[in-house]
């Protein structure tokens, strides 16, 4: 078998032999809800809509992310480690479920009728530490609340020895083998399906560090959706973030680029929306984004096939006005433009 250090023209290097792998484990989380059941959104209006936590059936990786009449919702299971540790933090052993899984670990049920199937660590949610893990179909239908999964962590501590230039965060030594990155000379390129700019980056920037969660892309602006295609944003889908340094914590600075990955959908609440996991960041001169249409994690690791693509509207912006309110909008406007004119 092939070293993982060993390399054809264009492939990476990594430490893999310098790397632990080690299991933490979480139970499958019930969704939480708050004192009030509304949902405020930019536009004024309260909605009523499924969010994070549970097992998501019908929404998988690969599957798109705006337009869900949800909010923030995660594909998949969802992970949380309830236990306290009599020693640390409370929460340390979530903390430590977090910060140890990458993306592309393989995670595995060890209680309830689904003993044995395995699945794919996808992502990580900031702000309700969760952790999300891809399974087929036919294992979601049947998982339950509380059961608990374990995930073979491997990849914390990745390098590239050829680039040390690019940091690397939540990445597993299978996920860069299949990701398609290319080494060219001093820099990397890295496949994409968007590029984003910094400048619409929302909830999540301000934290420390970007190994733990996520951060927002803000989909407010139909102008701005339109010229960089974000309509079409998918669970799963890697993409580049132009100006953006999260080397230490998130932040816009010129000439950086910040390459992650969507894991969790769309918000209707100002300053939210799809969710963007770190996943490599260095300045321009030594990482590329190359745009591919098929660069999303369900096709690097070979999860599913992916479902075509269509552009969707965020749900703030599907409302439609009855034909009826705008034709008594449309007499309103004359009455009034009349009855201006009267008093000039």
């Amino acid at each position: 078998m092939k070293s993982i250090e060993s390399r054809l023209a264009g492939e990476l290097r990594i430490n893999s032999r310098d790397l632990v792998m080690l299991t933490v484990s979480g139970q499958i989380a019930h969704p939480l809800g708050k004192s009030s059941p509304y949902r405020i959104g930019h536009d004024g209006v309260p909605r009523i809509l499924p969010g994070t936590g549970g097992v998501v059936i019908n929404c998988r990786i690969g599957d798109r992310c705006v337009g869900l009449a949800g909010d923030h919702i995660e594909p998949g299971v969802s992970l949380r480690n309830n236990k306290t540790e009599i020693v640390g933090k409370k929460n340390g052993p979530n903390l430590a479920l977090l910060t140890y899984s990458c993306i592309g670990n393989v995670a595995q049920v060890v209680t309830g009728p689904c003993k044995g199937k395995l699945g794919t660590v996808t992502g990580k949610h900031g702000g309700v530490e969760n952790l999300l893990v891809d399974f087929d179909s036919s294992v979601l239908k049947r998982l339950r609340i509380g059961d608990q999964i374990q995930v073979y962590s491997y990849g914390l501590g990745l390098q590239f020895i050829d680039h040390p230039e690019v940091s690397v965060f939540s990445c597993s030594p299978r996920l860069i083998k299949r990701w398609g990155l290319r080494s060219e000379q001093k820099r990397i390129q890295v496949p994409v399906t968007h590029f984003i700019p910094a400048s619409i980056m929302g909830s999540g920037i301000g934290r420390s560090s970007a190994v733990r969660g996520d951060y927002d892309i803000q989909l407010f602006d139909p102008d701005v959706r339109k010229k960089y295609k974000l309509e079409t944003l998918r669970f799963g889908d890697f993409v580049g973030i132009l100006h953006s340094d999260t080397r230490f914590g998130r932040s816009y600075r010129n000439g950086t680029i910040t390459i992650g990955i969507v894991v969790h959908g769309d918000s209707t609440v100002s300053g939210h929306g799809p969710g963007v996991m770190t996943l490599l960041t260095a300045t321009g001169k030594y990482l590329e984004p190359v745009r591919d249409p098929k660069a999303n994690l369900a096709i690097a690791l070979g999860l599913r096939k992916l479902p075509s693509v269509r552009a969707y509207r965020p749900l703030v912006q599907t409302k439609r006005i009855p034909d009826k309110i705008r034709m008594k909008h449309k007499i309103d406007s004359v009455y009034f433009s009349n009855m201006v004119s009267k008093y000039k």
